[in-house]
């Protein structure tokens, strides 16, 4: 597979329609990354070059939908691509059906409910109103939205800043999620249609065109349980 090095959000962008699947820091021997195939000092720059400002960019243009989505690690999933993947990685059936047959915690389910009702809420705003703000129970809410995220079943859809009541920036930014029938829908992309083996064998196919590596196949048919 061929090495990557950008500079720009539109060269980014021309890589994930590309290749399907970008991680954001290294994930897969032997395949891209943001990280790898961006300057190390061009991160956290506050500038238009920025990887760290692209990432929740990708998502709110409707590039490429961001989350824990693989191995609890970040990656961006191209709208292309993206109805294969939750074929494979999703599930067909409902939150409310899935809960009720046990295949989600109780603290999942709760937040869940709350970013249906309030797509693109902020973590700050989310803590509050899930009545997990508390410092003991960070973890359970930490632990659910990667579970939601690992299901396919919410997203990160952006950033948002902290402000003082002057308009400026004041302490660190927030990370907002939305569900994944919400980014879907708001740009344009059918539900999905895949049957999950037919899935597979598109995403294979996919990544032996591209030429990925038999190290990156490896792992990449493991993860997706392509064998």
């Amino acid at each position: 597979m061929k090495e990557y090095k950008i500079k720009t959000y539109d060269e980014a962008v021309h890589i994930i329609e590309e290749i399907g699947i970008l991680p954001l820091a290294p994930l897969i021997p032997d395949y891209p990354s943001l990280s790898s195939m961006t300057q190390k000092e061009s991160w956290h720059s506050d500038s238009d070059s920025d990887p760290w400002i692209w990432r929740t960019k990708f998502s709110a243009d409707g590039v490429a939908a961001y989350g824990k989505f693989i191995k609890k690690k970040n990656v961006f999933i191209s709208r292309e691509w993206f109805p294969v993947v939750r074929a494979i990685l999703g599930s067909k059936y409902t939150v409310n059906e899935r809960y009720n047959d046990g295949y989600f915690s109780k603290e999942a389910y709760n937040l869940y409910n709350i970013i249906e009702q309030e797509e693109g809420i902020d973590t700050r705003f989310f803590r509050q109103k899930s009545e997990m703000k508390e410092k003991e129970k960070k973890k359970l809410f930490d632990q659910a939205l990667v579970e939601l995220q690992g299901t396919i079943d919410i997203g990160i859809s952006g950033i948002k800043e902290k402000q003082n009541i002057d308009g400026e920036k004041n302490g660190w930014s927030s990370t907002s999620f939305e569900t994944i029938d919400y980014w879907m829908k708001k740009n344009g992309l059918e539900q999905d249609h895949w049957e999950r083996e037919d899935a597979k064998e598109k995403l294979k196919h996919h990544f032996l065109n591209i030429g990925c590596s038999e190290v990156a196949m490896k792992r990449i048919e493991k993860i997706f349980s392509l064998e």
